[in-house]
């Protein structure tokens, strides 16, 4: 087989990054673990940026985006018992974020990808990356009805996740890594029940931070700051509906209305970069080259930055037939990257209680919350943020 870039990983980053390729008229094939159905319906939670939703609908994939795509122009930071409303809209010159998930992103990638003839191909084993500092980089790969085969391409894209096998087939010291675990976890639930806020709530609790979301019209979305070796066995629904009463009970008498819990499960908190994201012929995108913890909501936004930083770079190799863009893909991303870490950090910082916090650092953060919510400019640093820095 043959092509000009070869894809790892069909996620958003690997899905978005064919789709912006095809565009510009270059040649992609896109190699998956899982099988279609699969990562359809891998379940992930789904904020996306301004900057994501327009390059969604300015290529053509963001139709079913607009219809069902929840708009939301404000968040409220919750403390005290008292809820905050930040305005990012009004603070950024009308950007907004909407509610959708991440499986619903990669379902209209893959329709568009595969309506204009790209090559997907899905439930392939053994996938192993070779020569990537040749001019002719090759993937081997083992199809579970054909056989082995070999793809060479132009330049790899490894967009194959945290756990691929993208980044660690660079040489041992190559990467400088850059790892952060925080100290606690998230519990997140499902529940079938509508809504009851239209915008999500950030909280801070003496009992340890809670995030109202939702996923559609009809399913909320909760999560509880936790142990990270939490045991969802002992976690009843009585229990998480009694601790999220808890923790989000206001002077005014809002609580998240009660239903069915659908899903639980349990996401770790963690900060990772690798630098540089590029070596050779093969470029990192995506969770392939950092994580965030989910506190900002970035990390699917984060991967669509890379590959729009990714394609552009390939379109000028391709076209013009000059590398600059593509030398200075890892610089260029790395910058977005570490900012985008720094907001994460910050808002996990705010608003999670701390293993040995004392009185001093409750305070603390009890006074960064009420600065944030009484200042215009620290609300607009957190809006400017938050709705999505520029791509680059």
């Amino acid at each position: 087989m043959r092509t000009q870039v070869g894809i790892i990983g069909a996620g958003p980053a690997g899905l978005m990054l064919s789709h912006l390729l095809h565009q510009e008229g270059i040649e992609s094939v896109v190699l998956e673990a899982r099988s279609r159905q699969y990562v359809e319906e891998r379940v992930r939670a789904g904020v996306l940026e301004q900057g994501t939703v327009d390059v969604m609908v300015e290529t053509g994939v963001g139709e079913r985006l607009k219809r069902e795509g929840l708009v939301h122009h404000g968040i409220e930071l919750s403390f005290l018992g008292r809820r905050h409303r930040i305005d990012l809209s009004g603070l950024t010159g009308g950007k907004a974020i909407t509610v959708y998930a991440q499986h619903e992103v990669i379902k209209d990638l893959i329709a568009a990808r595969l309506a204009a003839g790209g090559q997907i191909l899905f439930e392939v084993d053994g996938v192993s990356v070779h020569e990537i500092q040749s001019a002719a980089p090759k993937i081997r790969f083992r199809e579970r009805a054909g056989g082995e085969r070999e793809l060479s391409c132009d330049f790899i894209a490894g967009c194959d996740g945290f756990h691929g096998v993208s980044r660690p087939s660079i040489p041992e010291g190559a990467l400088t890594v850059f790892d952060r675990t925080y100290p606690f976890a998230w519990l997140g639930i499902l529940a079938e029940a509508a809504p009851a806020s239209e915008e999500l709530i950030y909280t801070y609790h003496e009992r340890g931070f809670a995030l109202f979301s939702m996923r559609s019209p009809a399913v909320t979305r909760l999560y509880l700051q936790c142990a990270p070796d939490e045991n969802l066995a002992n976690w009843s629904d009585g229990r998480i509906w009694e601790e999220l009463h808890t923790r989000f009970r206001t002077s005014d008498g809002w609580t998240p209305a009660e239903g069915p819990i659908l899903q639980k499960s349990i996401a770790e908190m963690r900060g990772f970069v690798v630098e540089p994201m590029q070596f050779g012929r093969l470029f990192l995108a995506g969770d392939a080259a950092h994580i965030v913890p989910p506190t900002g909501a970035k990390g699917l936004n984060l991967a669509i930055a890379d590959v729009r930083v990714l394609a552009r770079a390939f379109a000028e190799f391709f076209k013009r037939g000059r590398g600059e863009k593509l030398d200075s893909y890892s610089a260029t991303c790395l910058r977005r990257a570490w900012k985008v870490q720094r907001f994460s950090w910050w808002m996990t910082s705010m608003l999670h209680r701390f293993p040995g916090d004392a009185g001093f650092d409750q305070r603390r953060q009890l006074a960064e919350l009420d600065y944030v919510t009484s200042s215009r400019a620290a609300m607009t640093s957190l809006a400017e943020n938050y709705v999505g820095l520029p791509m680059g």
